[in-house]
């Protein structure tokens, strides 16, 4: 795990080597343990990767980068893991390539020169990389399927930079960042973060996940290609498979996705909750390696209701793991906030992401240094609360209007839903987009809030708008698989994915994600839609049968299972004025109506409103902009 920056330049700045050596420091907390600088001319201009290391596979200097084939003709800088690394190197050792060291790097840049892109598909891992070709005098830019790794971009003003993250991007430009305000928008209005190529500087972008671009440098000026798309989800239910053969197959994957993640030279734990997700990672951990050191890591609330940290004890009982519980107050997140919001480099969706990055502290502290953790697994597994409304509209786009009806009726008898809410669920989905605006208006989350100013943001082309999913009509039947997709590429996973990276890079911390492979993937979306969730509402159907005899009954289906959620309210609101203080800091950002924001958090603090995760964001915003030099 590491961090990679660099770039092109067709004039060569005078002060190059201070740019990289200070986006370097940028990333240091990536990559602690070793960092590496190669300059070159390339196609008539000059050419900079750097590269800062967090040694994981094969600890000894061989795995140094920016690394270099044999012949000299390609070199590369890779941030990630290949966990199939071992597979790849027999593979193509038969084809005449000689290695000098166990590092999955060497196997990459291999991988790399024999097969090109179409390597891509048969990498298991995460990974964001850049290999130049000096023969053909191009850079070719890779982020894995699901965004694990991240990959940001500029190209601009006869230069392309890339980096790991945003605040080392902006430490290759000698001109001040502006921010997008579309993004700005989006976030403020709509939560979002990661939907789109940009991100919240102007001119900077995202390389979106599964796809890969090629920067042409043959001309003496940078050529980039339109992104491409290296894997994409399929919707087709091709799985031909008994559900009770559908959970073995699960079984046998998810089994195998734990071996090659726990290939390790370094310690190595887990994250519980002690939701499905991470119990059967850390229960499959003890089944696959009965002898294994498991250490977890478990934020906790004590009297908090949502809190689950009864089901972790039981986990950790059942596999003898050592546990680690962290807590944390207002005031805590009073005191961290500054730090918080720099080490994600863009604002955030809520305050569960301190609690992650105080496990992250946590972990490290403990000497441990890779973790496994459960993110994905919801996506994957039509998790959270099943997608109601998306299965109602399969079945109903099917002809089964009874099989609706029924539907509805049981998914409403577990905890915390009704009836009623499965209706509201799918009219939600089912909604045109007149009816959609309208209901927003009148659950109080408008398009054009009055803390904000819209029409100065329109007058720089922002679109107040929120961009919907759009369904495919060749998709019919398969609603739930086609948002399943939408949610792990595009709006929900790919914000999650960005902090969970930020938080464990801040403490040099790898964290591994399991249930995000391609195999795995492709498996569980090829799967009949009630195989995950069944008629009876109960969500990750198939994958509970799966996991059956490996994680205890009584955590496999239990009914009363939560998404994970900090008490976001009881800090904030208990740390009144300071937010308050915070938020008068808006008056810098020109496109917040300081005085109508602050009318806003006062209704809410004074019980006039209703809390809502907007507060958050508020907090966050005001903070990321005076951060990052914007006012």
């Amino acid at each position: 795990m590491c961090g990679i920056t660099g770039g092109w330049w067709r004039d060569r700045p005078v002060n190059i080597e201070a740019h990289i050596a200070s986006s370097l420091d940028k990333l240091k907390q990536r990559g602690p343990d070793d960092r590496g600088v190669t300059y070159a001319a390339a196609a008539n201009g000059t050419l900079a990767l750097g590269h800062t290391r967090l040694s994981i596979i094969d600890l000894s200097s061989a795995g140094h980068q920016p690394m270099h084939s044999p012949d000299r003709r390609y070199s590369i800088v890779f941030n990630g893991e290949i966990y199939n690394y071992r597979e790849l190197r027999d593979e193509l050792a038969t084809q005449g390539y000689m290695f000098t060291s166990d590092s999955d790097t060497e196997v990459l840049l291999a991988a790399w020169q024999h097969w090109r892109e179409m390597c891509l598909p048969r990498l298991e891992g995460m990974f964001a990389f850049v290999v130049h070709d000096s023969v053909e005098k191009s850079l070719a830019c890779v982020r894995d399927a699901f965004g694990i790794k991240p990959f940001y971009y500029e190209q601009h003003r006869g230069r392309f930079l890339f980096s790991s993250e945003l605040p080392a991007l902006l430490q290759l430009r000698e001109d001040k960042p502006e921010p997008d305000l579309q993004r700005c928008y989006d976030y403020l209005v709509n939560g979002d973060t990661e939907s789109s190529t940009s991100s919240f500087v102007k001119n900077v972008k995202h390389l979106l996940p599964g796809h890969w671009l090629k920067v042409d440098l043959s001309s003496g000026s940078p050529y980039l290609a339109e992104q491409q798309c290296w894997w994409r989800p399929s919707v087709e239910e091709s799985a031909h498979y008994s559900f009770e053969q559908a959970a073995e197959a699960i079984r046998e994957q998810f089994l195998q996705n734990i071996r090659l993640h726990l290939r390790s030279d370094v310690p190595l734990g887990a994250c519980l909750s002690g939701g499905i997700d991470s119990s059967a990672i850390v229960c499959a951990m003890r089944h696959v390696d009965p002898e294994l050191p498991i250490n977890t890591f478990s934020f906790v609330t004590p009297g908090f209701a949502r809190s689950e940290e009864h089901w972790a004890d039981r986990i950790n009982k059942h596999v003898g793991a050592v546990s680690h519980k962290i807590s944390a107050s207002g005031a805590d997140l009073a005191r961290d906030l500054d730090r918080l919001v720099q080490a994600q480099g863009e604002p955030f969706g809520s305050t569960n992401i301190y609690a992650h990055y105080l496990v992250c502290e946590r972990v490290r502290k403990e000497g441990i240094t890779v973790t496994l953790e459960g993110q994905g697994a919801d996506e994957l597994l039509a998790g959270y609360v099943g997608y109601p409304g998306y299965r109602m509209l399969s079945l109903i786009e099917r002809g089964d209007f009874i099989g609706a009806q029924r539907f509805a009726l049981r998914w409403g008898e577990w905890p915390g839903r009704s009836y009623s809410l499965a209706w509201k669920n799918f009219a939600r989905v089912a909604l045109s987009e007149r009816g959609y605006l309208m209901a927003r208006k009148a659950f109080g989350a408008p398009l054009r809030p009055t803390w904000l100013n819209t029409n100065m943001m329109m007058d720089a082309g922002v679109k107040p708008v929120f961009n919907r999913e759009i369904r495919q009509h060749n998709f019919k039947g398969r609603r739930v698989i086609e948002q399943q997709i939408y949610a792990l590429q595009t709006r929900a996973l790919p914000s999650l994915l960005r902090h969970g990276d930020r938080s464990s890079m801040q403490f040099s911390v790898e964290s591994r994600l399991p249930f995000l492979t391609v195999p795995l993937a492709n498996l569980l979306l090829s799967m009949p839609e009630h195989y995950l969730i069944s008629a009876n509402g109960e969500t990750k159907s198939v994958f509970r049968a799966a996991m059956r005899g490996i994680v205890p009954d009584e955590v496999l289906y239990r009914k009363d299972k939560i998404g994970f959620e900090a008490p976001e309210e009881a800090w904030l609101m208990g740390q009144n004025s300071p937010v308050r203080e915070w938020l008068r800091a808006s008056h810098r950002i020109p496109f917040i109506n300081q005085q109508a924001l602050l009318d806003a958090f006062d209704a809410i603090a004074q019980g006039k409103a209703a809390f809502s995760w907007q507060v958050w964001r508020w907090v966050n915003f005001v903070r990321w902009y005076e951060q990052l030099g914007l006012v």
